[in-house]
């Protein structure tokens, strides 16, 4: 049996800032450890990865709806679609980040967390193309117009030791 994940502290603390007002988009969701958590909230969810096998277990979660996609691919798959909320964790593409957040709806808000550098020396990801470097993901809200509501970055223990920065931001009504 598969050991199951629980879901981001980080998340989990700042979820609730999330408008029900329109979708949820969990971005790169892996087995869905946040769509459950939000859909568990009451959210509409759209949970996305590239992994149909991970998805699977989603795909009969009430209020949970599943998209296998290239988030890598060079035209972006969601193009014209709009969400209340954007949470990703463990996953950076840096190429479709601006496009991303202008995906907010006014009052959306985004969780983002996921590895910096200096995880080199807990494991993987260890390629600096994949770890954020310190501030950044500061600068990529304020470049896309949203109001930084809280942010953490450095050494964390749980749920594995990792270098680790994380923010919640806002499109500003």
């Amino acid at each position: 049996m598969p050991q199951i994940i629980p879901a981001s502290p980080w998340v989990e603390r700042y979820c609730q800032r999330i408008p029900q007002t329109a979708t949820v988009l969990d971005l790169a969701c892996g087995s869905g450890r946040h769509s459950r958590l939000l859909a568990g909230l009451g959210y509409q969810v759209l949970a996305v990865d590239r992994d149909q096998e991970a998805l699977a277990g989603l795909r009969e979660v009430p209020g949970v709806v599943v998209q296998a996609l290239d988030l890598e691919a060079a035209s972006w798959p969601l193009a014209g679609e709009r969400f209340a909320g954007i949470v990703i964790t463990n996953y950076l593409w840096r190429p479709h980040l601006p496009t991303l957040l202008a995906q907010l709806t006014a009052g959306g808000v985004l969780i983002y967390e996921t590895f910096m550098l200096g995880n080199e020396a807990y494991g993987k990801p260890s390629n600096p193309e994949f770890l954020l470097r310190s501030g950044e993901l500061r600068q990529i809200v304020k470049t896309a117009g949203l109001r930084e509501l809280a942010f953490a970055e450095g050494y964390t223990a749980t749920p594995w030791p990792a270098m680790r920065q994380a923010i919640v931001a806002e499109r500003v009504i």
